[in-house]
């Protein structure tokens, strides 16, 4: 087992993003997006606002922060709906780790309370497939969710699968263990690990319906901030 998930490492963490080994950082950057300062990215679009959490077909949508490989830290800015390169200690947020393994990024027009088991953040998610570019708004398969606790408070990633994706078959965890043995372990072995020791815990995968409930809640309360406001 730990020789295939060293196997499917060398795929999902080192994907065949073109150019990336000769491009500035950040590669990968959505059509329609320019600079407005070294650190922002916008399209005149607002990233949080501009898209429903479901397309008509009921396929989630998610903007994506991260391309799968990468490890330059951005992430949408809830004030302005733009792309802005998260700081720590004075510096842009590089990871000390190998690549995301999957695209990451957070579901449009969703916000969870920490009174509600989130962060006081839209929700974060993981599409599984080919890297997509930084800032673009990708529909996928919504599957299940990984629940983790960073710090002690509850830090789920919602799971879903790309359409153009080797794995679409799957149509849950279950399934995607079961066709694509060592994935959801990849998966949860570097959430757990890219921060350092005891700093993230995992409590375990939940289902499709779980998923759903989550993203529910979420969209509810964020229509709910709006109409306080």
């Amino acid at each position: 087992m730990n020789y295939l998930v060293t196997i499917f490492s060398i795929f999902i963490f080192f994907p065949n993003h073109s150019g990336a080994d000769s491009c500035n950082l950040p590669c990968g950057i959505a059509p329609g997006f320019n600079f407005t300062d070294p650190y922002t990215l916008s399209s005149g679009n607002n990233l949080l606002k501009d898209w429903p959490p479901k397309d008509e077909s009921g396929n989630i949508n998610a903007v994506i922060e991260i391309p799968a490989g990468r490890t330059e830290k951005w992430e949408v800015d809830k004030a302005e709906g733009n792309l802005k390169w998260d700081f720590k200690k004075g510096r842009p947020r590089v990871l000390k780790y190998i690549g995301y393994p999957g695209n990451y990024g957070m579901v449009p027009q969703t916000l969870l309370s920490k009174e509600s088991g989130g962060d006081g953040d839209p929700l974060d998610i993981i599409l599984l497939g080919p890297p997509i570019d930084r800032g673009e708004v990708a529909t996928a398969k919504l599957i299940g969710v990984l629940k983790l606790e960073d710090d002690g408070e509850q830090d789920d990633k919602l799971i879903a699968i790309q359409f153009n994706s080797p794995l679409k078959k799957a149509d849950s965890i279950e399934e995607l263990d079961e066709r694509f043995p060592g994935i959801s372990r990849i998966m949860e072995l570097w959430f757990t690990n890219y921060k350092g020791n005891g700093e993230m815990e995992s409590k375990g995968f939940g289902d499709l319906e779980e998923a759903e409930k989550i993203l529910n809640k979420a969209s509810m309360q964020y229509q709910k901030s709006l109409s306080n406001k």
